[in-house]
C-alpha cells in the first residue's frame, strides 16, 4: 500500500470534527448477524420531537435515527438517549454479542451505559473490557485539544497500603509553568500529608476522602496544603497549592547524550494528545540536526491517545524507506463490519505510517508539512505498566516492519483496542470498537509487552525487566532505566541488577501478617486521566 496523503485518509481529519453530530455518517445496521436489523421495532418513529420510544428486547433501531434526541432540550427523552446508546453499542462495540440486553428503564443514563459492555474474562483470567468511559463533551474538547485539565501540575505514583507495605505517594514528573514547579516540587518528592491527614496512616473513609479530594481536584481554585519530603533531604516542608487549569507539555526533556560510542538522543513523551504533534516535530528536527546514532524513547508514563500521532512518530523514528508501503496498524471491527468502518462508513483501509503533519491543532502546526525523520534501525523504549494503548501500538508497529525494539522497564498495560470518541446530547462516550494489528498481522498483547532477556513469545521483547527509579530525574544518565538502556547499547545485555521476567508468575504463599485490608484506597476516578490510557481515532 502506498503512503496515503493524510488529507485523503478517511479516519484521520482534524480533531475539530470530533464534536460534530454523533452519527452523521454512522448508524448503519447489518442484519446478517447478531440482533440488529431495521425490522426491529421501537415504539414511535425514533425521529426528533420527543415521540414516544419504548424498549423491545432484541430489536434495535439504527442509532443514527436516535441521535441528538436529548432530554435537556426536550427534543427527546432520557429513554431515547439510552436507546441511542443501546443501538450504537450493538452496532459498533467489538464484543456486542456479549452485552446483556437489559430493559433501560430502571437505570440512570450513566449506569445504563456502564453496563453496556462484556462481563467476560480474557483467556488469562483478566477483565476483558477495562476501557469503558464517558465524560462531558466540553471537557473532552478542552482536554484533547489543549491538554488542559484541572490540577497542580504534578503527576505521581501511588503505592496503596498492603501487607507489609505502607501507603506512599511519590511525584513522578511535573508540568512546566504550573503550581507544582512554582513551589519547586520535582520528581522524587514524597507527599507525607494532605490537608493535615497523614498519607501513610489514613485508615478511615473520612481521611481517604480528604486525600482523594486533595490529590484529584475537580475545580480550579481549590487550595490544598501538602507536606512534602523532597528527594535527598531529611527535613519536610509544607506548601499550599491552588488547583488551576494546567496545560500539559507532552514532549519534554529532549536532549543528546554524548557517549564513547556515539550520540544518543533522549525524548520523554507523556501523551499522544493534539499539542504533542508540534512538540514531536520540533524534537525530531533537533535530534536529527544533532546527528544521533540511537534514540531512547521514554514512554513510561504515556497512556496513549491519538493513534495517528503514534503513526507519525513511527515514521519519524524509522524514516521513509523503512515505512514505505508498510502498514502501521490494521483496525479490525466486529463481525458486522468486516470490510467497512462502522463510524465513517468508509471501506476499511490499513493505517499507513504518516509522513506528513495532520494538523490536530492547526494553531500549532498545520496539515501537510513533511515530517522529519531519524532513519534509525532500532529503538530503545522505556516502559512501565502505565505505558498503554497508542504507545503499545507504536512499539508493535515498529516490530512489524523489523525495526529492532529493545524494551527497558516493566510490562506494559496491554491494550490492543481502541475507539472513536462519540458525542451525543452533551456527553462523549468511549467504548471498545476495534482491535489493532501490525504489518505482520500481530496484535495479541492484551497482557502487555514483556521485557525479557530471552524472549520466546511475540509479546516478549528483548530487554531488561526493571522497576521505575523515582530517585533520579528523568533524562539523568544515572536513572535506572536510562542507565540500563545505555549499558545494553554498549554490551548487548542487561546490567547485573536486571533480571529476566519469569514466564509464569510464581505463587505467593499465604503468610498471616496481621494486616487488615480496610478497603480504603487512593484512586483517581477523573476521566481526564483515565482517557489518556487509550488509542483514539478521529473521523
Amino acid at each position: 500500500m502506498l503512503l496515503v496523503p493524510v488529507k485523503t485518509f478517511p479516519l484521520l481529519l482534524t480533531l475539530s470534527l470530533v464534536t460534530l453530530g454523533a452519527c452523521s455518517g454512522g448508524g448503519s445496521q447489518d442484519t446478517s448477524s447478531g440482533s440488529t436489523g431495521s425490522t426491529g421495532t421501537i415504539g414511535g418513529t425514533g425521529t426528533s420531537g420527543g415521540s414516544a420510544a419504548t424498549w423491545v428486547a432484541g430489536n434495535f433501531t439504527p442509532y443514527a435515527n436516535l441521535a441528538q434526541q436529548c432530554a435537556a432540550n426536550q427534543s427527546g427523552s432520557e429513554l431515547t438517549e439510552k436507546l441511542w446508546l443501546r443501538s450504537w453499542s450493538d452496532d459498533t462495540y467489538l464484543w456486542y454479542s456479549e452485552i446483556p440486553d437489559n430493559n433501560p428503564a430502571p437505570f440512570t443514563l450513566a449506569k445504563y451505559f456502564a453496563q453496556l459492555k462484556t462481563t467476560e474474562l480474557s483467556a488469562t483470567g483478566n477483565t476483558k473490557d477495562k476501557f469503558h468511559y464517558s465524560m462531558a463533551t466540553s471537557k473532552w474538547e478542552q482536554l484533547n485539544q489543549s491538554g488542559a485539565a484541572v490540577g497542580y501540575g504534578f503527576s505521581f505514583n501511588i503505592q496503596n497500603q498492603a501487607a507489609n507495605v505502607d501507603r506512599k505517594i511519590t511525584v513522578t514528573y511535573t508540568e512546566p509553568n504550573s503550581p507544582a514547579t512554582s513551589a519547586s516540587i520535582s520528581r522524587g518528592a514524597v507527599i507525607l500529608e494532605i490537608d493535615g491527614v497523614n498519607v501513610k496512616d489514613a485508615n478511615d473513609e473520612a481521611s481517604i476522602k480528604v486525600l482523594n479530594a486533595g490529590l484529584f481536584p475537580t475545580n480550579a481554585g481549590k487550595q490544598t496544603r501538602f507536606t512534602l519530603l523532597d528527594l535527598g533531604v531529611s527535613q519536610s516542608r509544607e506548601v499550599a497549592l491552588t488547583a488551576q487549569t494546567v496545560v500539559s507539555t507532552p514532549v519534554q526533556n529532549v536532549k543528546t547524550l554524548q557517549t564513547a560510542t556515539g550520540k544518543v538522543g533522549y525524548l520523554q513523551f507523556n501523551s499522544h494528545i493534539a499539542t504533542a504533534e508540534l512538540g514531536l516535530f520540533d524534537a525530531v528536527n533537533t535530534l536529527s540536526d544533532e546527528g544521533i546514532n540511537d534514540l531512547v524513547l521514554d514512554l513510561r508514563y504515556n497512556g496513549g491517545g491519538l493513534l495517528a500521532m503514534a503513526s507519525q512518530l513511527g515514521y519519524m523514528i524509522a524514516g521513509q524507506q523503512a515505512t514505505s508501503n508498510k502498514v502501521f496498524e490494521t483496525s479490525t471491527f466486529n463481525d458486522k463490519h468486516p470490510n467497512t468502518d462502522p463510524i465513517t462508513g468508509q471501506a476499511l483501509t490499513p493505517m499507513p505510517f504518516f509522513g506528513e503533519s495532520i494538523g490536530f491543532n492547526t494553531g500549532l502546526l498545520g496539515a501537510g508539512q513533511p515530517l522529519p525523520s531519524l532513519n534509525l534501525s532500532r529503538l530503545f523504549v522505556l516502559t512501565t505498566e502505565n505505558t498503554c494503548s497508542a504507545s503499545e501500538a507504536l512499539i508493535n508497529s515498529l516490530k512489524g516492519i523489523d525495526i529492532e525494539v529493545i524494551q527497558i522497564g516493566s510490562t506494559t498495560c496491554g491494550k490492543p483496542y481502541g475507539f472513536y470518541p462519540t458525542p451525543n446530547c452533551g456527553t462523549t462516550y468511549f467504548t471498545v470498537q476495534f482491535r489493532g494489528e501490525n504489518n505482520k498481522g500481530f496484535g495479541d498483547y492484551s497482557d502487555g509487552f514483556v521485557p525479557s532477556s530471552s524472549p520466546t513469545l511475540d509479546s516478549e521483547i528483548a530487554g531488561c525487566n526493571l522497576s521505575d527509579d523515582l530517585g533520579h530525574a528523568l533524562g539523568n544518565t544515572d536513572e535506572r532505566l536510562l542507565s540500563a538502556a545505555l549499558y545494553y547499547r554498549d554490551n548487548d545485555m542487561c546490567p547485573a541488577v536486571a533480571t529476566g521476567m519469569a514466564k509464569v508468575k510464581a505463587a505467593i504463599p499465604f503468610v498471616d501478617t496481621g494486616f487488615v485490608d480496610t478497603g480504603f484506597v487512593i484512586q483517581d476516578t477523573r476521566m481526564q486521566n483515565v482517557l489518556f490510557n487509550n488509542r483514539i481515532l478521529t473521523r
